[in-house]
């Protein structure tokens, strides 16, 4: 079994006018989601064996919080070009080269191709919100399987989703 985490970043700021979209930070709101969806990973006891970032400031931010939650070191996130801006079909080569021996993978990226992502291999997927988080648990050995496999599992969760 492989569990497939794709994270959008959270909520970004727009105050800043002459900051390239890369550069553009956390919102406040961004800045209250973030340690709220890393506090929910964390009591699940999610324990990813590799996270990776998009390089812009808002997807890594987010990805340094959730990773602090998941006691998972913040030096290893790796950054991928690939997950700014995205493409689907780029991130699921991206996801199929996936050394097998990792269980459990977090994707820090964007919409609208994480929204496209996520749906492209579960219908029931039909958006992400900022800070969205779904995971996909697919019935396979081997990443390179994500097309053909059987999702054994898949959930939804964003801010303001409410528990139980």
């Amino acid at each position: 079994m492989k569990t497939l985490f794709l994270v959008r970043h959270a909520k970004s700021s727009w105050d800043e006018s002459g900051l390239s979209d890369r550069d553009r930070p956390l919102a406040e709101r961004g800045e209250r989601d973030a340690p709220e969806m890393a506090r929910r990973l964390a009591r699940r006891g999610v324990n990813p064996d590799l996270i990776l970032s998009s390089p812009a400031h808002r997807a890594l931010a987010t990805a340094k919080i959730i990773a602090e939650a998941l006691d998972y070191k913040r030096k290893n996130i790796d950054i991928d070009d690939r997950l700014y801006p995205g493409r689907v079909s780029e991130l699921l080569r991206m996801i199929r080269a996936l050394d097998d021996k990792l269980e459990c993978v977090m994707l820090f990226g964007h919409n609208p191709a994480l929204a496209e992502l996520a749906h492209h291999l579960s219908h029931a997927i039909t958006r992400m919100p900022t800070c969205a988080v779904v995971e996909l648990g697919l019935d396979a050995n081997s990443w390179s399987e994500i097309d053909s496999t059987t999702l054994a599992r898949v959930s939804l969760d964003y801010p303001k989703k409410r528990s139980g």
